[in-house]
């Protein structure tokens, strides 16, 4: 491509040369004519010696002359040529430069006025402008050869720099949908190929942390599936060989039913995180009365915080706030945040489910009375699995899904959702904040 624009480009000069040359060439020869006719205009007796000696100019180029007397009369061997246009102007004491005929041959013009009226005019073949035309091309060839070498050679040098980091930036890409990481792109050329490298030297570290994000989770899934696997398996072997006694029946049910469930709802969660990923979710948006929501929510978690001896409280407008929004979704957002504040705030504590209108929709909280947040907790509070595996064996700890599948919903409602490390209750504080309605479709 640049050899291709390289040679463009001179072919153009070349064309743009020939052109130039060519009306160069009459303009010196008009230049040399013009200066002609102004020295016989001012010598009269020079012009009248010509016209008396054979009446021709002895000029090496062809030059021929023709006076204007003062009655409009044009003597001379060149009097054809001198139309009744340049006659007048000539009279009117202007100069004339012009083309015509002579004997059917194209012919320059220059007429110059003269004294007492008169003018003297000047024609010479335009087959001299040719000649000089031929001698100029013929010295353009060589030049124009060694521009179209040169062009070339430098399209190709340019090309090769160029292509040199697009060229690696090529490898790299691959060698990283390859699988392997750790891969620097050197950067190089112009600033477009700079930023493509940086990109993709961006782009390694990202797939690094997120491929490190997900060997910990699946790690982490692992032991969350290892632990009630390994109760179940035990109690079912020991159901099997007879050795529980009738007495231990119960019991063992009943640890086999919680371990089981747990197993479920940490399935439930992997399965709802993967759908919330997937670009086929669907959000039914509908107008949606949070605060007769919130009311409903209440009810229920008012009941359960009531058997885990904690405080419940809901504080709400008392008035319909309504938003444009996917009410099954924002109730399965407050269902997820209130559980996984239940775990973490002790009896007698307080938990407080919020809801109060904001600038440009509503704002809902849910705050505890727990152990709160360190400012580094709140910063990654969202990602899978990861302050489940910080607490874990510290305090209660969920599936390590939860407030991962808070967060992926609250995106998909166009909303957004921030954790604070303590709120006024003494414990963190997640707020939820939910447009009024739906935002223009991102591109």
């Amino acid at each position: 491509m640049t050899t291709a624009v390289a040679l463009v480009a001179v072919l153009l000069t070349g064309i743009t040369s020939w052109y130039l040359i060519r009306t160069g060439a009459e303009a010196q020869q008009r230049d040399q004519l013009r200066r002609q006719a102004e020295v016989l205009s001012r010598t009269p007796a020079i012009s009248q010696l010509l016209l008396d000696r054979e009446q021709r100019l002895a000029g090496s180029n062809g030059e021929q002359i023709a006076v204007i007397t003062p009655d409009g009369d044009a003597v001379g061997p060149a009097a054809d040529a001198v139309g009744s246009r340049t006659r007048a102007s000539l009279l009117d004491g202007d100069s004339v430069s012009t083309d015509a005929y002579l004997g059917g041959e194209h012919v320059l013009v220059e007429g110059r006025p003269a004294n007492a009226g008169s003018a003297v005019v000047l024609t010479q073949p335009y087959t001299v402008v040719g000649d000089s035309v031929s001698r100029m091309r013929r010295a353009l060839p060589l030049p124009f050869a060694v521009g179209l070498v040169g062009a070339g050679l430098a399209g190709l040098l340019l090309a090769r720099w160029l292509s040199r980091p697009v060229t690696a930036a090529a490898t790299t890409a691959r060698r990283l949908a390859d699988g392997e990481r750790g891969l620097r792109a050197a950067p190089g050329g112009p600033r477009e190929l700079t930023d493509l490298t940086r990109a993709l030297n961006i782009l390694d570290e990202a797939l690094t942390r997120s491929e490190d994000r997900q060997r910990a989770f699946l790690l982490s899934v692992s032991h969350e599936l290892r632990t009630p696997l390994t109760a179940t398996l035990g109690y079912a072997e020991a159901l099997a060989d007879g050795v529980v006694g009738p007495e231990e029946l119960p019991m063992v049910g009943e640890t086999l039913l919680s371990e089981t469930r747990r197993l479920e709802r940490f399935v439930q969660d992997l399965l709802d995180l993967a759908q919330l990923e997937a670009y086929d979710f669907r959000v039914e948006t509908q107008p949606v009365d949070l605060d007769a929501l919130v009311a409903k929510a209440g009810t229920v978690w008012a009941d359960r915080c009531a058997r885990h001896g904690v405080r419940f409280r809901v504080e709400r407008p008392g008035r319909p706030l309504t938003v444009d929004t996917d009410g099954v979704r924002v109730r399965q957002v407050i269902d997820g945040l209130a559980e996984n504040a239940l775990r973490v705030t002790p009896a007698g504590a307080p938990l407080v489910l919020a809801l109060a209108p904001d600038d440009d929709g509503a704002r809902l909280e849910v705050r505890d009375g727990g152990p709160g947040l360190t400012p580094e907790d709140a910063v990654i509070a969202f990602e899978r699995g990861t302050l489940h595996a910080r607490y874990q064996g510290i305090r209660p700890v969920g599936t390590g899904l939860g407030l991962a599948i808070v967060h992926r919903l609250t995106q998909r409602l166009d909303g957004s959702v921030t954790a604070q490390g303590h709120g006024p209750e003494g414990g963190a504080c997640f707020t939820v904040r939910l447009p009024r309605g739906p935002r223009p479709a991102r591109t």
